[in-house]
């Protein structure tokens, strides 16, 4: 292959371009296939060629210019310190743009290899993951009792609560108990889960549930007979190739991990450690927060969904329960997808994705809108809770990129109505 050499862009970021032939048509910015040639680089070490979505280049010129006035605007409002974004289609990237810094103490930019705590993104892009593989395997059903599989739950009511109920958080379980305050182990907090009361019947009430979520972790143990950071690794992220999204990131990784918070339990700023209290006493992985990833590994999560749960050829997940999902689930209680959020015109998806989008936030800052009728993820990255998690302004960045990423699309990728 023709050798790399760096190059440093206008906004500071150096980028690894192919010589001799290939830099020519990187300057003039296109290349025989109309794709842009540009690929983040951290550390100044090369990484394999992002694909690049087949759009006209003054498309995504539009694209990025519309990231970069959201990202630098909401950076000198102290949205957060850093953020990354990364816009694309099922064939590939139309625009990634980094705005900050990592932390106060560290001037350096977001690239598409920082890592990133993902907060609740890890109850779609774990635990929905595996549990829509055990769902198209048979292995799980929808409409079972999860006391089924987790007969230790054996509060009063729980008999009647499906898989389905917890995925839709209609379970009748509370949102949250502070797991880290009331025990000291990982088996002692799961066993706290399973000792909580429901508040309400099943399916009359939506309420987002984290408890519900580490249930739902707890049961693909129990189903897989592994862990649920082994289930992942094994079964979605390795055929993904998603090689930097894991549960407890090691300590080679924690130069390019953003930090979060200045933490009043822990009494330390985190840097790859979990952000989340319940999680970190759960030992780091849970259904509910735990896993850490980059923008270019959600960028191929992303483009696994819009393209049926195949990317490069390899089969991750069934299409049809791809498809079955990401559709809405009850149009009465909660408008929720399996796991994911829809478009309800005042969440995080903002107002100009079609219904038929899916996706999802973290209460670090991260999150993920995938629209399959307009072939388009958006994907935010950005460490809000740093310094504190009192900061929520992120609210207002989340739907003014997304707005922004589709108004500067062409007129005729608007969806039908």
């Amino acid at each position: 292959m023709t050798a790399f050499q760096l190059h440093t862009r206008p906004d500071g970021r150096a980028v690894p371009v192919l010589k001799l032939h290939w830099q020519r048509m990187l300057r003039i910015g296109t290349v025989a296939s109309g794709a842009v040639l540009v690929l983040a680089c951290t550390h100044r070490s090369v990484v394999p060629l992002t694909p690049r979505a087949p759009v006209p280049v003054a498309v995504q010129q539009a694209v990025l210019d519309s990231v970069r006035r959201v990202l630098d605007a909401a950076v000198t409002n102290g949205a957060f310190p850093g953020a990354y974004a990364v816009i694309g289609t099922r064939e590939g990237i139309i625009a990634e743009y980094g705005a900050g810094r990592l932390d106060s103490a560290d001037a350096s930019r977001p690239s598409a290899q920082t890592v990133w705590d993902m907060a609740s993104l890890t109850k779609v892009v774990g635990t929905t993951s595996a549990m829509l593989q055990l769902v198209a395997s048979g292995a799980v059903q929808l409409d079972a009792p999860v006391t089924k599989y987790l007969p230790e739950w054996n509060v009063p009511g729980a008999e009647r609560v499906t898989v389905r109920h917890v995925m839709t958080h209609s379970a009748g379980l509370p949102a949250w108990r502070a797991l880290y305050k009331e025990t000291d182990t990982p088996v002692e907090a799961l066993r706290q889960v399973l000792a909580t009361p429901l508040d309400t019947v099943p399916g009359v009430r939506f309420v987002y549930s984290d408890l519900g979520f580490i249930l739902m972790g707890a049961l693909v143990e129990r189903v897989t007979g592994m862990t649920l950071a082994q289930y992942d690794a094994q079964r979605v992220f390795g055929p993904a190739g998603m090689t930097e999204t894991r549960y407890v990131p090691p300590d080679s990784w924690r130069a390019r991990i953003a930090p979060t918070e200045q933490d009043p339990w822990r009494q330390r700023r985190l840097r790859g450690e979990v952000h989340d209290e319940n999680a970190a006493r759960l030992g780091g992985v849970s259904g509910h927060a735990g896993l850490f990833s980059t923008a270019r590994d959600m960028a191929r999560f992303a483009r696994l969904y819009l393209n049926h749960g195949t990317l490069d050829g390899v089969r991750v997940f069934d299409s049809a329960t791809v498809a079955a999902f990401t559709r809405v689930q009850d149009t009465i209680v909660s408008r929720r997808a399996l796991g994911w959020e829809t478009p309800t015109g005042r969440n995080s998806a903002g107002g100009r994705l079609s219904a038929a989008a899916f996706g999802h936030t973290g209460f670090t800052g991260t999150s993920v809108w995938m629209d399959p009728e307009r072939n388009l993820f958006v994907v935010l990255l950005t460490n809000r809770v740093n310094p504190t998690r009192q900061n929520l302004k992120i609210g207002g960045v989340r739907t003014a990129l997304a707005d922004a990423v589709v108004g500067a699309l062409p007129r005729s990728t608007a969806p039908r109505r």
